[in-house]
């Protein structure tokens, strides 16, 4: 039924309950009424998934996420049918096991052509296309900013969705050619709208939010937020007691792995490395700190 490592869940079905995806992170189901989602402990590193995961990851995503709902539900309904500590239904009660805490019974939305990304400061390929051309996604920025500024306000870069690779940045115009101008602005304004709120919350509790990705819905007829949200995987999460612009900064978010997997001799491409023993431990530790410092209260 589950395919573990050391503690780890890689891969999961639920025999009667038909799976229709398997992405980099998540098992998608389907319930009927409904999707069941559930964050395995897989972990990707320049788009290929490693072979061994990183022991409560799934659960730490899930309940991460679970807390974002509720603080961001009077600024944007979202997909959750249950709540975090609402009981499983009968017919998935035998597997609670493997399910229970790491999974989230949502609607079936169908999700936008392209991802909503908001960046506040300049890291990763922002900070690399700002130094070519002071501009990021093609929006021209201020002079004189360095690695990690802060941008003088948070901006829009959405991109395109890739099943397999890489996503592509797009303008916005280009945004509202595949979404039309409505949908693009609604999902614009709810981005910068969310990502605002989170950031100013996250700061007061010693987390810096420097970028994040947000997925969006349509479900009868409306916009609502889907996927995970503000997570140490769809977001870069920085200590704001050590943030120092002029240089890359420690994170929460697996940049860890990114940073040990730079220093082999791997063309990343499948298949990864084995995470060593003390990367597996140190990024559980970092995911936990995180999920820790947001919501004030252990896991």
């Amino acid at each position: 039924m589950a395919i573990q490592n050391n503690d780890t869940i890689l891969q999961l079905d639920l025999p009667g309950i038909q799976k229709l995806k398997s992405g980099k992170v998540r098992e998608i189901f389907d319930l009927g009424h409904a999707f069941l989602f559930v964050a395995s402990d897989r972990i990707s590193a320049f788009d290929v998934v490693m072979p061994n995961g990183i022991p409560r990851k799934g659960e730490v995503l899930t309940q991460i996420s679970h807390f974002w709902f509720d603080q961001t539900e009077s600024l944007v309904p979202n997909h959750r049918l249950a709540k975090a500590n609402d009981a499983l239904p009968a017919k998935l009660a035998p597997f609670a096991d493997k399910v229970a805490r790491r999974s989230m019974i949502v609607k079936k939305a169908k999700p936008l052509a392209v991802e909503c990304i908001v960046r506040g400061y300049l890291a990763g390929s922002g900070w690399k296309e700002y130094m070519k051309s002071q501009t990021v996604c093609g929006i021209p920025l201020p002079a004189g900013l360095q690695e990690s500024s802060e941008l003088p306000e948070p901006i829009f870069t959405p991109s395109t969705k890739a099943e397999t690779g890489h996503d592509e940045n797009i303008s916005f115009d280009e945004a509202k050619k595949i979404l039309g101008d409505d949908i693009a602005h609604q999902a614009r304004d709810l981005s910068l709208k969310i990502y605002k709120f989170a950031r100013d919350y996250a700061r007061q509790r010693g987390i810096i939010i420097a970028d994040t990705k947000f997925e969006f819905g349509l479900y009868e007829g409306k916009l609502i937020l889907i996927d995970e949200v503000l997570t140490p995987d769809s977001s870069r999460f920085w200590p704001a007691d050590q943030y120092a612009p002029g240089k890359s900064q420690p994170s929460y978010d697996k940049q860890f792995v990114r940073d040990y997997l730079e220093t082999l001799d791997w063309n990343k491409t499948p298949p990864g490395p084995v995470l060593p023993p003390e990367v597996v431990a140190r990024t559980t530790a970092k995911y936990l700190e995180a999920y820790e410092r947001l919501t004030g209260q252990k896991l």
